[in-house]
């Protein structure tokens, strides 16, 4: 009798990289479900909360040199594969965490690995795009956005039977460990720096673009996630047990959104659909702007889901076909322009609130993200 052996097909690369996906928004999720139980254990407020996570995305915008160089110089298996390891178990010492100063220092860790592991998962999707010749990124983020949903059950699950943050963090480890193990041979085998392009390389107009397409998306996105239940609560007006409406009809259209987002992209094509998706972006903040009532505010918030669904996928698609730069490199690049988005939106909201009120902060985020559209139009494709 003898062995034989078979090279995984196109299904099997997809299927191993979408475990990938699924693990990343699992962790994260299951951090963000406990830590309120975290602040109450450390005795942190409101304030001291804020200074404690501000260490994440320290730690993700460290990152950002080193992730492209690392993904280049050893190939995005071998990166995407020890990320997968680390990243959830650091969540154990962030449930063992006796202090502030240790969280804050494993949240930086955290932060760290995460950034690490996003590069290199993304840059593993391009190359299983490349296989299928055809827009398939997007339902990779949908992925991690079920995931997300599913980390965030699990930790209501959790806290319910009052299971601690370290043992729930063991258990969201032990199953992400494994799924490594089944997933981690069918990832892409081939290395990311087999080519003539340098590691090192200056962003070029296009990737600068893209990189401000993702900024523009993000901001309205780091929006939502922090101003959504805000803005129901002051201007909407809404009971106290609906202060989450926004935010749920935001996060559900979102996810939807990315598993459909691949068949638009491919009957619409790429530049069409990220400049649809700057329009529904600030049609659904203006109609939440314009009619504060909790129906057409939570259609609002669900155009604004469907919205940037497909942008960040298909930017760092496009990225990763960079011809000036190495896939990797190309989207640490994009993702670093695209992140300061993220950072910067919620403290906008805030400043501008404070300024004149919350109702013309999001007017105002509503025409950074028509600015997806804008740009989009000066993006080349192909």
């Amino acid at each position: 009798m003898s062995l034989t052996f078979t090279i995984p097909s196109n299904r099997a690369h997809r299927i191993a990289v979408s475990t990938f996906f699924f693990i990343a928004g699992f962790t994260f999720a299951s951090w963000a479900s406990r830590i309120p139980d975290i602040k109450t254990k450390l005795l942190l407020s409101d304030a001291g909360l804020g200074a404690v996570l501000f260490a994440l995305p320290v730690g993700l915008m460290v990152s950002m040199p080193f992730s492209g160089y690392f993904v280049a110089r050893f190939g995005s298996r071998r990166v995407v594969i020890i990320t997968a390891l680390f990243y959830p178990l650091t969540l154990i010492l962030l449930g063992l965490a006796p202090s502030v100063l240790m969280l804050s220092a494993v949240l930086f860790v955290f932060g760290f690995w995460g950034n690490l592991y996003n590069i290199s998962v993304n840059t593993q999707a391009v190359g299983v795009e490349a296989l299928y010749a055809r827009s398939i990124m997007a339902s990779f983020h949908g992925l991690w956005s079920l995931a997300g949903f599913t980390g965030a059950a699990i930790g209501t699950l959790m806290v319910a039977v009052a299971l601690s943050p370290f043992v729930h963090f063991c258990i969201v480890c032990a199953t992400a460990v494994l799924l490594v193990f089944i997933a981690y041979k069918y990832t892409l085998p081939h290395s990311d720096n087999n080519s003539s392009q340098p590691i090192f390389a200056k962003p070029d107009s296009s990737i600068l673009k893209l990189g401000l397409i993702a900024f523009g998306c993000l901001v309205c996105e780091g929006t939502m996630f922090d101003w959504s239940g805000v803005y129901f609560q002051k201007v909407v007006k809404v009971p106290a047990s609906l202060t989450t409406l926004g935010y749920v009809a935001f996060m559900s259209s979102m996810a939807a959104g990315r598993f459909i987002a691949d068949w638009l992209v491919t009957k619409s094509g790429v530049k069409t659909m990220l400049q649809l998706s700057g329009i529904v972006i600030t049609t659904g903040l203006l109609i939440a702007v314009v009619f504060p009532y909790i129906i057409p505010a939570t259609l609002g918030f669900l155009l604004v889901g469907l919205g940037v669904s497909s942008v960040v996928p298909v930017v760092y698609g496009l990225a990763g076909k960079s011809k000036t730069m190495l896939p990797g490199v190309a989207l640490a690049a994009v993702s670093t322009i695209g992140f300061l988005g993220f950072l910067i939106g919620p403290p906008l909201i805030g400043f501008i609130a404070g300024a004149s009120s919350l109702r013309w902060s999001f007017t105002a985020i509503a025409f950074i993200g028509l600015g997806t559209t804008v740009l989009a139009s000066k993006v080349k494709i192909g």
